[in-house]
């Protein structure tokens, strides 16, 4: 005990660059206290480190799909119900916009058609919207956002005050760059230029930028307006179009891998993914995987990381 209060006591003297030396000494004296116990000491130091590590590794074996590490390819349809659906989907689309911004992906609308304005807080209705989401593994995270969303609240464009059930269309594909995997023949395409425009007719473009193509053979129809010219919003819609292709083509042999296992039995009704209801009481439940919560608010503003990790794991 006297030689170390005398250790002690010299290394107090110690000046300058020493001290870092003199306090690593006293930290070595503090392992040598407990008995050896030099591994509880590393090990309690470390442990969240390690475990933040490993959660990210795990994701890598849940996002290892064909094109898991690409880009997405988010759009979004209103379905039947008019302007509360059109509300709707503009809801979704703000909610998906915040969770890639909490995420750090970049989005860009490539094409937006709008609907009705007047929404609470000022919101114009959407019909449809493309949104482009670039960044590591997007796809993976969100292809399983697939589905019909059901919004049950008090309709704020109801004089009585009335409560409506809104649906809206989630439809995510991979962004694949045009190769060999698919071929598009010229004959197949009908495309058709229109006139930009922004919601409730401004910003109309005299040139007619946009571009429209229809894939006859599958009846599947792409469109950007995006860029300022015509040449470039063709070449954004074909590469919309092989991507939608390629995802049609490996669906398709999805199914007869399905054939061959049997198909799951889902509970849930119809294609319906998630309720999110307002009222009369507040709840986010997703049908496929049970994940709900109270936190509405939180949803909508895009807090979808629960959601979203319990898909993945299915």
């Amino acid at each position: 005990m006297e030689e170390e209060l005398t250790e002690l006591k010299n290394e107090k003297k110690v000046g300058g660059g020493d001290e870092a030396k003199a306090s690593s000494s006293a930290t070595e004296r503090a392992k040598r206290s407990e008995g050896g116990k030099e591994g509880t000491f590393f090990d309690f130091a470390n442990a969240r480190v390690f475990e933040e590590k490993l959660k990210k590794e795990e994701w890598k074996i849940f996002l290892s799909g064909k094109y898991d590490r690409n880009n997405a390819i988010l759009s979004i349809y209103a379905g039947a119900g008019g302007q509360d659906s059109q509300d709707w989907a503009t809801m979704l689309l703000r909610m998906y916009e915040r969770y890639c911004q909490k995420k750090g992906y970049k989005t860009q609308v490539l094409h937006q058609s709008f609907g009705e304005a007047g929404g609470p807080e000022g919101r114009i209705g959407t019909k449809s919207v493309t949104l482009e989401i670039k960044g590591p593994f997007s796809y993976g995270f969100l292809k399983k956002e697939n589905g019909v969303h059901r919004l049950v609240r008090i309709s704020p464009f109801s004089p009585k005050a009335l409560r409506h059930t809104s649906f809206a269309l989630v439809e995510v594909t991979p962004e694949i760059k045009i190769g060999k995997e698919v071929e598009i023949k010229p004959e197949d395409l009908k495309i058709e230029f229109y006139r930009a425009s922004g919601p409730g007719g401004q910003y109309v473009q005299k040139r007619e930028t946009a571009v429209r193509i229809w894939h006859l053979p599958t009846g599947i129809s792409v469109t950007c307006q995006s860029e300022r010219f015509q040449g470039q919003n063709r070449e954004r819609a074909m590469e919309l179009l092989y991507s939608k292709l390629c995802q049609l083509k490996e669906t398709a042999r999805q199914k007869e891998v399905s054939k061959i296992k049997g198909k799951k039995v889902s509970a849930s009704w119809g294609n319906q993914k998630r309720n999110y209801v307002l009222h009369p009481y507040k709840m986010v439940k997703d049908l496929r995987t049970g994940i709900e919560t109270s936190d509405v608010e939180g949803v909508l503003d895009g807090n979808l990381d629960e959601f979203i990790q319990a898909e993945i794991k299915l």
